[in-house]
């Protein structure tokens, strides 16, 4: 029994008519007729009872009608299916955030876009620290990553930036530089820095850390957060003040306030990564959207 066959008899039962699921198959109706006779004669029965003006369904042919339909059906889907893998249209793509980049409406804006473009593709989205991301990308687990820039280990990736930000000081709310629209880091001293562990982007850590010494004092009370993110927490707990992107403003801590650094120098980007010996088209499908 082969496919064709099937999908030649739900056209006839769906029509009960020989020549119009002929046009409708775009063959001709004798070896159409032909086909349903051998399926008939495989199954050993009559499906359907040839009259004078068109076809009715024996009650096996009812009954076969069922299965062939739902067959023909998870066919059409199969092939379909692997028709949109191999165009990247759908399926699956894994994909990494590191947890700074959560709060970037970039990133997200071009999700939407893509979602909206390629509807049947699955998005599966892990949040990681930087270390781990780049681990996971570079192990397979991954197809792609949005990471933040500088990563000394974003070097053996292909990188594409998507936007870039300024970073910001996140004071206590009752800090006494709160009410300040802009705070020079040179009156940061005294302080004590709420920074990410070192090994989790050494890059972006000693980008930080270099700010400040060229902003004419080092670094020496710190506290560890264990991300980014996590050290907003601990500014409002007014364990000390953080140096954060700005899109990490949108985050509403009532405890938290946010101002900008005098005569910034402090940029970071976020940047869309992947393997440089990925062939999925998926990934190009993203990667085409950040070029528009």
């Amino acid at each position: 029994m082969e496919l064709r066959h099937l999908r030649y008899f739900v056209a006839v039962a769906e029509t009960l008519h020989f020549t119009r699921a002929a046009e409708m198959l775009g063959i001709s109706q004798p070896p159409l007729s032909q086909q349903i006779q051998r399926l008939e004669h495989e199954i050993g029965t009559p499906l359907l009872k040839r009259l004078t003006r068109g076809v009715e369904l024996t009650e096996a042919g009812r009954a076969f009608l069922n299965d062939a339909t739902e067959i023909v059906q998870l066919a059409d889907h199969a092939l379909e299916k692997a028709r949109g893998m191999a165009r990247g249209i759908s399926g699956q793509m894994s994909l990494g955030f590191a947890s700074s980049v959560a709060f970037g409406a970039p990133v997200f804006d071009l999700l939407q876009r893509f979602r909206t473009r390629y509807p049947a593709m699955e998005l599966i989205a892990r949040e990681e620290n930087m270390a781990l991301l780049m681990q996971d990308l570079r192990d397979g687990l991954l197809d792609a990553a949005f990471i933040r820039l500088p990563c000394e280990s974003s070097k053996a990736f292909n990188m594409k930036v998507i936007a870039t930000e300024r970073m910001m000081i996140a004071l206590p709310a009752g800090h006494a530089c709160s009410s300040s629209g802009t705070i020079a880091l040179a009156q940061l001293v005294d302080e004590t820095l709420i920074m990410f562990p070192r090994e989790v982007a050494p890059s972006l850590y000693e980008l930080i850390v270099s700010t400040c010494l060229r902003a004419g004092f080092t670094p020496t009370r710190f506290i560890q957060a264990p991300q980014i993110t996590s050290s907003l927490g601990m500014v409002g707990a007014g364990c000390g003040i953080a140096l954060v992107p700005d899109s990490m403003c949108c985050v509403n801590n009532p405890h938290v306030t946010f101002c900008e650094i005098e005569n910034n120098t402090l940029f970071t980007d976020i940047a869309f990564a992947w393997r440089r010996n990925n062939p999925s088209r998926t990934v190009m499908h993203l990667l085409s959207l950040i070029s528009q």
